[in-house]
């Protein structure tokens, strides 16, 4: 490709016997392959059967007739398997496919995936022809497997390999429009080294969404003994399925999805107009208005319904709203005995989900709550993750000098964001955004009632909570100058002690542990000489497949996990409360209780392990879910929207609480339903990039 450029390289690797062998040594037998060296094989054997022959033709002018038809004999013979070959080089599905894992053809979920596309998807490959030469042999193979997903979308997939400096005007789009520019590749020769700026990237559109691989999210790159690397593609189906993934859930319209739907979705509002605030009335012809409208446009597949629980000819009552669905009312005001109703319920087939009233109650936020609720209880939508991490907040030493906190999260966002639309929420409002399907709180700590009150109330919605909760975080030492690790203020263990979930304050060591990088001392010649050795560190659990429960999807697949500065979870649930536990991960037998912080290892006392081994060994749980209905941690207590009006001088004087936000403690949801879920996990460190 280097001497002759892409179109002439292509013809020339079809010809090659190299480049076809390689297939049929991959595990991969083309019928093209076959007929391909067949036609050699017969070529050669006409060729040579009729040099035989000729040796021994006469020349006088009897013979002729026979000359002239071998010779047209062999011709002919010739032209058609060259014909033959020219005639196959489209059919690429004529293969099989023999290894193991079927790694060359595509797989069903992607299949179906191309086969279920509703609109047109376009997968162009910017890849310069001229490349880093361990690049280069790439190119080829990424077409290939783009012709396969060309022919698996029947008509609905356009996939192709441009070169974008051939075409200013794709290099063009593809700079302005879609962010791909050039990659400044060093190549070394034998006496000099140069830069060669050129493309890899890998460009999935439909509709409105795109995503763009680029050569590092493609390659990996695996060093040899010899000094030498070889690079390879990483997972280029998975890659392309993940982003075809990304960009055809996220272009989905809920009326796409609706008018897929083989029954209609139904929409009730429950609410009482005689008992609801004369503020909020106009809340009920906002719902109503959009909710219509909504039906208007869904061609009989969305059905509004309004019902009122205090009309006797309704047919529901409000003991009925509680059994079926845990609907309470809210109070009218903190003295009056009076409460109304305003929650609409989404029923999508045996799905179904409880939309309560926010303190948005537009038009565009009513839609959006309908809009996000129906997404949720439908295939075929890109999840949203909410994602809240520790302020990154400079701290000083004791010098005086700034100092960037040690935790970052950027691994963690980056995988969920393969899968799910990742968005850092803000929390200090005392709500979480309504357009989330799960909260996912990492370290908390320094939190303020309002934050604990979003979660809280999250929860009580029904929605999915995630907590990564540690006790302890990695800091440096200031006099060391080492690793240490500092207690955690502010984190959310007494509620989650409320919820039934108990994050022990003490530390989990291992035997079965992962090798951590330490400064030790050593003794040479009476001196003491500090080094860095990789020692088994008990503080990393290693968790393996047989300390992780079966069937659960957070856990599936996983070969191992690496558990950092865990403490154990435990759960106090009583039999009535209405919720299950089920641990999902859990340390070895070999495991202990500490609670000793300090981290460096001692091998003069402890050469083993370097650290003593305290109480009895045994398994501990270390991450668990919990499912069912919660109660409020916010129940019979103060509203976290209120707060001192001002400071006194007197130590004994009492503050006066005065409001301070929007929402009332009316507005406070005491109970969840069962399809709330609460995961919690001992640690945070081990999704810290530090660590």
């Amino acid at each position: 490709q280097e001497y002759a450029g892409a179109p002439w390289s292509g013809l020339l690797r079809n010809i090659g016997t190299g480049s076809r062998f390689e297939s049929i040594q991959r595990g991969v037998i083309d019928l093209r392959d076959l007929i391909y060296y067949l036609s050699i094989a017969g070529i050669f054997l006409v060729l040579n059967t009729l040099s035989l022959d000729s040796k021994r033709w006469s020349h006088g002018p009897r013979t002729v007739p026979y000359r002239r038809n071998a010779t047209l004999f062999a011709s002919l013979a010739v032209i058609n398997l060259l014909l033959l070959n020219i005639w196959l080089t489209p059919l690429q599905g004529l293969r099989a496919d023999l290894t193991a894992q079927g790694q060359y053809s595509l797989s069903d979920v992607t299949k179906d995936m191309l086969a279920n596309l509703q609109e047109p998807l376009l997968i162009r490959g910017y890849i310069s022809e001229k490349s880093h030469p361990l690049l280069n042999p790439l190119r080829p193979q990424i077409a290939d497997l783009l012709r396969e997903y060309e022919i698996a979308g029947r008509g609905n997939v356009t996939a192709e390999v441009i070169d974008p400096i051939s075409d200013p005007d794709l290099e063009a789009e593809a700079n302005q429009t879609y962010n791909i520019n050039p990659f400044p590749f060093q190549v070394s020769g034998r006496y000099e080294a140069s830069v060669i700026n050129s493309y890899f990237d890998i460009l999935v559109r439909y509709g409105d969404q795109n995503v763009v691989l680029n050569f590092q999210d493609l390659i990996e790159i695996t060093p040899n003994p010899t000094g030498s690397i070889d690079v390879r593609l990483r997972n280029l189906e998975y890659d392309l399925t993940s982003a075809i993934k990304k960009v055809v859930f996220g272009f989905q319209s809920v009326g796409s999805v609706l008018a897929a739907l083989s029954e209609p979705v139904e929409l009730t509002l429950y609410t009482t107009p005689d008992t609801t605030p004369p503020d909020l009335q106009e809340a009920i012809t906002t719902i109503q208005t959009v909710a219509q409208s909504i039906a208007d446009d869904a061609g009989g597949k969305f059905i509004f319904n309004t019902v009122n629980p205090d009309d006797p000819n309704s047919g529901i009552t409000r003991q009925q709203l509680f059994d079926d669905y845990n609907l309470q009312p809210f109070l009218t005001s903190l003295f009056s005995n009076d409460s109304y109703y305003l929650h609409m319920v989404l029923k999508n087939g045996t799905t179904q989900e409880v939309i309560y009233p926010t303190n948005d109650l537009s038009e565009g936020a009513i839609r959006s709550q309908i809009e996000n609720a129906l997404k949720r209880s439908s295939t075929g939508f890109l999840k949203t993750v909410g994602l809240w991490t520790p302020p990154s907040v400079p701290t000083q030493d004791m010098f005086g000098q700034q100092r960037q906190p040690l935790a970052a999260w950027q691994n963690i966002t980056q995988h969920l964001s393969q899968e799910y639309t990742v968005r850092n929420v803000d929390l200090s409002t005392g709500q979480a955004p309504s357009d989330i399907d799960t909260l996912f709180v990492i370290m908390p700590e320094n939190m303020s009632d309002k934050e604990r009150f979003a979660i809280d109330q999250f929860l009580m919605r029904g929605g999915a909570v995630i907590v990564a909760a540690s006790n302890y975080k990695i800091d440096v030492d200031p006099f060391s100058q080492g690793l240490t690790l500092t207690p955690l203020d502010g984190t959310l263990n007494d509620m989650l002690r409320h919820y039934g979930v108990d994050v022990q304050q003490s530390l989990v060591m291992d035997d079965q542990n992962q090798p951590f990088p330490v400064t030790v001392q050593r003794n040479v010649g009476g001196f003491q000489v500090q080094e860095i050795q990789a020692i088994n560190f008990p503080y990393f659990v290693d968790v393996r497949q047989d300390g992780m429960t079966d069937g659960e999807a957070l856990v599936a697949g996983l070969p191992a996990v690496t558990m950092n500065f865990v403490s154990p979870v435990t759960t106090n649930l009583a039999e009535e409360s209405g919720r299950s536990a089920t641990v999902l991960m859990q340390s070895s037998a070999n495991s202990w209780l500490t609670t000793n912080t300090n981290i460096q290892p001692d091998l003069t006392l402890y050469p083993e392990r370097g650290f003593a081994v305290e109480g009895e060994q045994k398994a501990q749980p270390l991450a668990v879910v919990v499912q069912g209905t919660f109660e409020s941690f916010f129940k019979d207590k103060p509203s976290p929207f209120t707060e001192d009006a001002t400071t006194p001088t007197d130590p004994n004087a009492a503050p006066t609480p005065t409001p301070a936000g929007p929402a009332p403690d009316t507005s406070v949801l005491t109970q969840s339903p069962a399809s709330a879920r609460l995961v919690v996990f001992g640690s945070a460190e081990f999704l810290d990039d530090f660590v």
